[in-house]
């Protein structure tokens, strides 16, 4: 076996108790906080948090607020293996890095920036950085190999233990995240929205350490959306159905209403880019250092 691959029994263990995490493998892990926190910093200046397996429910009660009929029913989801999670959504510079443009719309010219997240990107493309990210020769040299993350595994982040509408409780306010906040959800205050991206990491993270899951951009996922894929969603790892009637984006944005940020919201699209869709990734393998 590879000295690069992580993913050994033994070591994994030790890893996941040196951690503290070990208490996530029987149920809703414990946060992720200060020093416990795992981190990796790729080759392109790249954060990625270390995120347990554990289980979760997937998908709202039934009496949520503006609960929609394709986040039911609710049901429990286990993630069996760990595996990383950018910290921030994929910038504008990260992306042109690795693609060589930037097709963001929100450039420095229109109140953007290379820290800003890269939108106006198909899911495609999404996916081909995450495949070039993979090809470069420092990644490979560690044995990374990147994708998009699963519904599942953007849901498990984006809760991190929580089981309220947001990761931050049942509000969200213009103090929490980059949305529309002239139609705010539930009771919260009207804020006046900012109308474009923000800088990433520009709000407080959720306990897993992880920004922006609420606003800024929508997120791509690997899946393909189906409304009532709920229903038959295998329990373990669920990656999506077969085939369906787009791609699944996540999170909210910077120009959606507090509704669509919620944890459980999802929605599917054609794989087309808009200008408040962006995404994040998942990296499955990492050489732990010290392991050779």
């Amino acid at each position: 076996m590879s000295h690069q691959t992580w993913l050994w029994p033994a070591l994994l263990s030790g890893l996941l108790a040196g951690l503290g995490l070990l208490p996530g493998l029987a149920g809703a892990p414990a946060p992720l906080s200060g020093k416990r926190q795992k981190t990796i910093t790729n080759s392109i200046g790249m954060k990625l948090v270390l995120l347990p397996p554990g289980k979760f429910q997937m998908g709202s009660p039934k009496d949520e607020v503006d609960r929609a009929r394709g986040e039911g029913p609710r049901h429990e989801v286990e993630i069996t293996r760990p595996f990383c999670m950018g910290v921030y959504e994929v910038t504008q510079a990260q992306y042109a890095r690795v693609m060589g443009k930037n097709p963001a719309d929100f450039n420095t010219r229109r109140g953007g920036g290379p820290d800003h997240p890269v939108e106006n990107v198909f899911w495609h493309d999404a996916v081909e950085f995450c495949r070039r990210l993979t090809a470069l020769p420092a990644e490979k040299r560690n044995g990374h190999r990147y994708r998009l993350p699963s519904e599942a595994e953007w849901e498990y982040a984006c809760r991190a233990g929580t089981t309220t509408p947001f990761n931050c409780g049942k509000t969200l306010s213009a103090k929490q995240a980059n949305f529309d906040a002239s139609s705010p959800y539930a009771g919260s205050g009207k804020g006046i929205p900012l109308r474009k991206t923000c800088k990433v990491g520009s709000f407080r993270p959720n306990a897993w350490g992880l920004y922006d899951m609420h606003g800024n951009v929508q997120e791509w996922c690997g899946d393909w959306y189906a409304e009532n894929y709920y229903k038959e969603s295998p329990r373990k790892d669920p990656t999506g159905p077969s085939r369906g009637s787009g791609r699944v984006v996540r999170g909210g944005g910077w120009f959606t209403c507090g509704n669509w940020c919620r944890s459980a919201s999802r929605g599917g699209n054609g794989g087309l880019p808009a200008l408040d869709v962006g995404f994040r990734v998942v990296l499955m393998h990492a050489r732990v250092p010290g392991s050779g």
